[in-house]
């Protein structure tokens, strides 16, 4: 695996000719957050950023924060900007709606970052990589990158029952967490690099990360997550390091699937769902049709 700083050269030495779009869903905080700021910092502000999720001000707080590049002093900066983009993603008549708004003025999307939190694991980023294709594949035509990078648990698996794939028979939310990271291994990467395979889809396991979801509110988690820190500042990765790897990971991919661990590693098949060819395709169509309502 390669090491924090051998990655983070790497992503320094990012300069493509043309001034690459990517959208970050969850980029609000934690780790999608760190990810805008880092790719930002790479590219000295030479990037189309857009911030999708529904705290407003930590995007207009992020934003604020960011490198600005100048076409006056830089002509090849022109069209670098950075905007935010309301959107409740586990609603999915607002992500259709999110993809027709974006598809009618933007030519093209680079990088396509679903990092959002729980509650969108997987229908929804399903939706997401669906409706936004066409603009992946524009970019494609352009002879420019085109990447997929869904961050939630590569390798951290379990086996499928084909019989309940909505789990609408037997619910739990443990169940929703271990399923939804091994759907995304089967159809967000696998599914999605079968039918575009000059598009890259990574599925990324980001690790302990020291992120706000580990600053809770309420009084008694408080004085328990005080004991706790020295344990997590010991053996988390901060989301600013953990970004470098996120990044690298979806800069490094070329085409296909491909699965990385933590430190950006190539992870192969290790541990991936098994599926015969029939319940594959029966996944997909359960997706196709759980994903096209308006609720």
């Amino acid at each position: 695996m390669p090491s924090l700083q051998v990655v983070r050269d790497s992503n320094s030495a990012y300069s493509p000719s043309y001034i690459p779009t990517i959208v970050v869903f969850g980029g609000t905080s934690g780790i999608g957050e760190a990810i805008s700021k880092g790719f930002a910092q790479h590219t000295k502000g030479r990037v189309h950023l857009i911030i999708v999720g529904r705290n407003k001000a930590a995007a207009e707080a992020t934003i604020a924060s960011l490198p600005k590049a100048s076409s006056d002093a830089d002509p090849t900066a022109k069209g670098s900007q950075y905007e935010f983009v309301s959107c409740d993603v586990t609603v999915m008549k607002n992500i259709h709606q999110l993809a027709e708004d974006l598809k009618a003025r933007l030519e093209k999307i680079n990088y396509l970052i679903l990092s959002a939190g729980l509650a969108a694991r997987y229908y929804s980023r399903f939706a997401i990589l669906q409706d936004f294709l066409p603009l992946l594949k524009a970019a494609k035509a352009k002879d420019e990158a085109a990447s997929v990078l869904s961050v939630l648990g590569a390798g951290q698996t379990s086996a499928i029952n084909f019989d309940d794939l909505g789990l609408n028979k037997k619910y739990s939310g443990i169940d929703a967490m271990i399923h939804s990271t091994t759907y995304n291994d089967l159809i967000v990467v696998q599914g999605f690099a079968e039918r575009e395979p000059d598009i890259a889809f990574t599925h990324i396991y980001p690790g302990f990360v020291d992120t706000g979801m580990m600053r809770p509110k309420g009084p008694i988690a408080r004085f328990f997550m005080l004991l706790a820190r020295p344990f997590i500042r010991a053996f988390a990765t901060t989301p600013k390091n953990c970004a470098e790897y996120m990044i690298y990971a979806f800069l490094d991919a070329d085409k296909g699937m491909y699965r990385r661990g933590q430190k950006g590693d190539d992870i192969g098949l290790r541990s991936f769902p098994a599926a015969t060819e029939e319940q594959k395709k029966a996944f997909w169509e359960h997706s196709v049709e759980a994903v096209k309502g308006k609720a």
